[in-house]
This record gives C-alpha cells, sequence and structure tokens, in this order.
C-alpha cells in the first residue's frame, strides 16, 4: 500500500484535534470536532481550510494563450487583463470532463492552474502530451513547495486584513474571481469553494504554517472536508468523481456556461463531439421533502423517466437533504420526483441552484 502523503500542516490538523482521513491519497482533516459547527462558522463568519493538496501548475512560453485556447473548453482568450481568473473543464475528445480548474492569467505568457488532488497526476500527464503532439512552445511547472489556504465566509476579508496587515489594501480592492502576486511569492485569490466570499492563499509551504497558526489565533475556525463537501453542495457546485467524470459531458453536468462557442475558428478539444452530442440529461438540484438523507447513486423517478443522484447530503442550512441528479429531460421548478431511500421512494422538489445563494459583502 501506498503511503499517505501529508500537507505541510499535518501537524498543525493534528494539534488542532482534527480527525484525520484518507483523501486521494492524502491524509486530510474531514473534522476538527463538529462538522456542523464548522459549516455555520462559514456561514455567518469564516472558516480556514487547508487545501494544500491541490496542485498549482504554472504554464509558460510565447505559445502560452494558444496552447490554453485548444486545451480548455472555456476561451481563456476572453480574460481581459492580468490578474482575472476564469473557471473552465478540461475535456477528452470525446467532450467528457477529465477535470474542472480554475486559470488565473498572471502575464501574457504565464498563467497559473489549480488542479484536483485526485487527477493532478493524470491531468498533467494530458497536458503535457497536448503540449508535445501540438508542437505548443510552453512549459508546464508544478508546485511541489507551495501550500494553500482557503479562507472562506463575510469575514474573510477583515480576518485576513488583521493577521497580514500589509495585504489589506489587496483584500479590500481585490475583485470576484481575481488573483495578486504578493511580496515574497504569495497569490492571494479572490475565490473559493463554499458559495460564499472569501480568498484563497497560494505561499511557500514553510510560511503556511504561521499563517495558519495566525488565523486561528485570530478566532478562525478550522474546517475539515466533511464541512467543505456540505457547503459546496449548498452552493449548488459540483464534485469531481460524483457530479461528472470523463463519461459526463459539460452540458450533463450544468456546466454549459463553461464551454465558449463564439469563435468558430477555435478548435478546442472535445468541440466537435460537444456539438452533436445529444442533450437529453440535465442537472437538477433537489430537496427531499420527506425525513431522510439523499446520498449518490440513489435513483430518482421522474415525468420524464428514471435519473440519478450524483451527490446529496443533510443541509445544516437549511435543515432538510438537498442533492444534486442528473435526470431525463429539462424538469421545471417545483416537478415533484420521488428518490429511492432504503428501498422506500420517498418525496422530493425539483428548486433552483443553488440551494443556499451568496450573501452579498
Amino acid at each position: 500500500m501506498a503511503t499517505l502523503k501529508q500537507t505541510v500542516l499535518y501537524q498543525a490538523h493534528l494539534d488542532a484535534g482534527a480527525r484525520m482521513v484518507d483523501f486521494a491519497g492524502w491524509t486530510m482533516p474531514v473534522s476538527y470536532g463538529s462538522q456542523i459547527e464548522e459549516h455555520h462558522a462559514v456561514r455567518r463568519d469564516c472558516g480556514l481550510f487547508d487545501v494544500s493538496h491541490m496542485r498549482s501548475v504554472d504554464i509558460t512560453g510565447d505559445d502560452s494563450l494558444a496552447y490554453l485556447r485548444i486545451l480548455l473548453a472555456n476561451d481563456v482568450a476572453r480574460i481581459a487583463h492580468t490578474g482575472q481568473a476564469m473557471y473552465s473543464c478540461l475535456l477528452n475528445p470525446e467532450g467528457g470532463v477529465i477535470d474542472d480548474l480554475i486559470i488565473c492569467k498572471l502575464s501574457d505568457t504565464r498563467w497559473r492552474v489549480v488542479l484536483n488532488a485526485a487527477t493532478a497526476g493524470s491531468d498533467l500527464d494530458w497536458m503535457q502530451r497536448v503540449a508535445h503532439e501540438g508542437h505548443f512552445n510552453v512549459h508546464l511547472q508544478a508546485h511541489e513547495d507551495v501550500a494553500m489556504l482557503a479562507l472562506q465566509g463575510q469575514q474573510a476579508h477583515v480576518r485576513l486584513a488583521q493577521v497580514r496587515p500589509q495585504w489589506g489594501q489587496t483584500v479590500a480592492q481585490l475583485a470576484p474571481f481575481h488573483c495578486a502576486a504578493l511580496p515574497d511569492n504569495v497569490l492571494l485569490a479572490r475565490t473559493g469553494y463554499t458559495g460564499e466570499d472569501g480568498f484563497e492563499i497560494t505561499l511557500p509551504a514553510a510560511r503556511a504554517t504561521v499563517l495558519w497558526a495566525d488565523l486561528l489565533q485570530a478566532g478562525v475556525q478550522p474546517c475539515g472536508l466533511g464541512a467543505r463537501d456540505t457547503l459546496r453542495l449548498e452552493a449548488g457546485l459540483n464534485l469531481y468523481g460524483l457530479d461528472m467524470d470523463e463519461s459526463v459531458n459539460p452540458f450533463e453536468a450544468g456546466l454549459g456556461w463553461t464551454v465558449s462557442l463564439h469563435d468558430p475558428e477555435r478548435e478546442f478539444i472535445g468541440r466537435d463531439a460537444l456539438e452533436v452530442a445529444p442533450r437529453e440529461r440535465h442537472r437538477v438540484g433537489l430537496k427531499l421533502l420527506d425525513r431522510g438523507v439523499m446520498r449518490a447513486g440513489m435513483p430518482v423517478r421522474t415525468p420524464l423517466g428514471e435519473g440519478e443522484v450524483t451527490s446529496g447530503s443533510q443541509s445544516p442550512t437549511l435543515g432538510c437533504s438537498v442533492a444534486l441528479a442528473r435526470v431525463p429531460g429539462s424538469l421545471p421548478d417545483g416537478t415533484s420526483v420521488q428518490v429511492c431511500i432504503r428501498d422506500k421512494w420517498l418525496f422530493a422538489q425539483v428548486v433552483t441552484l443553488p440551494f443556499v445563494g451568496r450573501k452579498p459583502r
């Protein structure tokens, strides 16, 4: 059995009382006592996540723009200026989702992507293959010596400026889905995976433990994978491996908005397949009306045929079970469906996503 990898914050997690689990080959905290309290902390104030298991990769070179316009379904040419970020899918030739990622423009010839931990190795292999076969003058550098912290919630800007006053002006002015390079190799991005405002901070691994300790000392709640999952679900955000994978195209995952078809000359990988793919499966949000908890793989009966829950849980904010499901056809909000939970068909309702919306800062 392969040895599990540890982030630089492993000991800090143990010191904070974390319960550790295996996640994509990494030993990661699932909670620090109460997953529910961690969830509410992010919704009501802010919480701190160690996301150093994700992989930061820089793409540099004269052909970087041309390469990324072929590699990604979204069109990075639409990024207007340095510091702007974009969400996109990485597709295979059949239009299936290899991974979803965020890319940020650092200069005209340098870009930063952040890859999911479970797919980082295969993603990099694919990216290198596309660069080689396309004869692109680009260089891919995966950063092994950095950590990433996600400070999420309405008070994230207050807490971050409190512990790092030298970052205060950038923290106050940084727009959503933008990033800024700070001194000492720090990259600050106003992005996240919780549906709340907040920041993702990439910095040298050796400095991460100090920032983590300073934020906890300032009263920020450390949060684990459990709260991260219920938060992203309430926000209607997909989880790779459940809500999408290489057998699912972006339209079936509710990510059609990330597929840029405006330039007919841009032949990105997967485009030909997407243009002819049937769009019979649709992603919907479900709210359970009976008692129970919806989980991935549960069958869903709809007026248009049978579908399946792709991910589901109890919503701490709403006090009921919510789920993402893939169903045949387009179902309007309010449609009554049934979900099979422990051999019983329970009633649920199609609802608008997200289940819980972001509050303005």
